[in-house]
């Protein structure tokens, strides 16, 4: 009997020793505006592709109704209604909606999804385009998030001001991913990252170990900053590095400071660590607008949220719970 036992641990640990490897899968597509890239780990290849195709289409299906440039889209429907008529929206949108709302309360308005009433930017550096202050200063009375009226139980929207338009561009993508992540925990995928033009979700681990994330130095976006190790939560990344154009010795970047209509001045760039997507959803593109100082004072007092903030004047401040855990890269 002992002859038997022994004989059943060592074949046991002898299987458990040539237990195959998970199989990965890497998929890149296009997508709001990005390359959204997923990789993934399950038992079986089969059902990681199932994962990844059903999650695609979901975030492809989140993204055609979010999307102000496409015409048929809801969020086209708020914005051609202004001024006249509430829109019927699904829950998907009105859950990006209000936590629009409430970015926009806790930061004091640095936050708008309605700066999308400002029009004549364009931040492609080979045909850039600016508006005139006369412009902006006509389209500014618009931009005021007070007058995107939500009614949650009729399940509507509406833009009180004609002319006002909403850009849910710097809040719909990490919602948008993190729904593709919960599909693919649906079809039993549990170690997974999806990476949205440097948003980013992390589950679970790969091949055992942590998920690395490279975090951008924004003052030289080329470099790396340093990794840090998750093994669940998001990264978020703002910086007027992404899309701008130069003119008169100036960098014109797309992010806009709702109180003035111009791109935002104190800050190179901003990058937030969080568990949970309220925590963190749509407050880095605030912390460009609220500059170093408030930046620093809002994540001190706000639970749940990390971040390192790269001023313009080339200083960095770091969460204080990031000492340690960021790895810096070797010279």
């Amino acid at each position: 009997m002992r002859r038997f036992f022994a004989l059943f641990a060592a074949a046991a640990l002898l299987a458990a020793c040539h237990k195959p490897a998970p199989a990965t899968l890497h998929e890149a597509r296009p997508l709001m505006g990005t390359i959204v890239e997923i990789t993934a780990e399950a038992p079986e290849a089969t059902s990681l592709r199932a994962g990844v195709d059903a999650a695609y289409q979901e975030m492809a299906r989140l993204s055609d109704m979010m999307n102000h440039y496409n015409p048929n889209s809801v969020v086209s429907a708020i914005n051609a209604a202004a001024g006249r008529a509430p829109v019927a929206v699904p829950p998907e949108l009105m859950s990006v909606l209000q936590m629009a709302r409430n970015v926009s309360d806790v930061t004091d308005g640095a936050f708008d999804i309605t700066i999308g009433s400002l029009r004549g930017w364009r931040f492609d550096p080979e045909h850039p385009r600016m508006p005139t202050r006369a412009a902006i200063a006509a389209q500014l009375p618009k931009v005021d998030y007070h007058f995107l009226k939500l009614d949650a139980s009729a399940g509507t929207a509406f833009l009180q001001l004609p002319g006002m338009r909403i850009d849910l561009g710097g809040i719909a993508k990490l919602p948008i991913l993190h729904a593709g992540m919960r599909v693919l925990e649906q079809h039993g995928i549990h170690n997974a990252m999806i990476n949205g033009g440097g948003d980013i979700e992390v589950l679970g681990t790969t091949q055992g170990r942590p998920w690395h994330i490279g975090i951008r130095d924004a003052r030289h976006p080329d470099r790396l900053f340093g990794v840090v190790a998750l093994t669940h939560g998001f990264v978020a990344s703002s910086g007027d590095y992404e899309r701008y154009f130069m003119r008169a010795g100036r960098r014109y970047h797309h992010i806009l400071d709702p109180g003035t209509g111009y791109p935002t001045r104190d800050m190179h760039g901003v990058t937030l660590i969080a568990d949970r997507l309220q925590d963190i959803n749509g407050f880095s593109a605030a912390l460009m607008v609220l500059g170093p100082k408030r930046g620093r004072e809002f994540i001190q007092t706000s639970a749940g949220l990390t971040g390192i903030l790269f001023a313009a004047d080339g200083s960095v401040w770091e969460s204080p719970e990031l000492a340690g855990v960021i790895e810096r890269p070797k010279n």
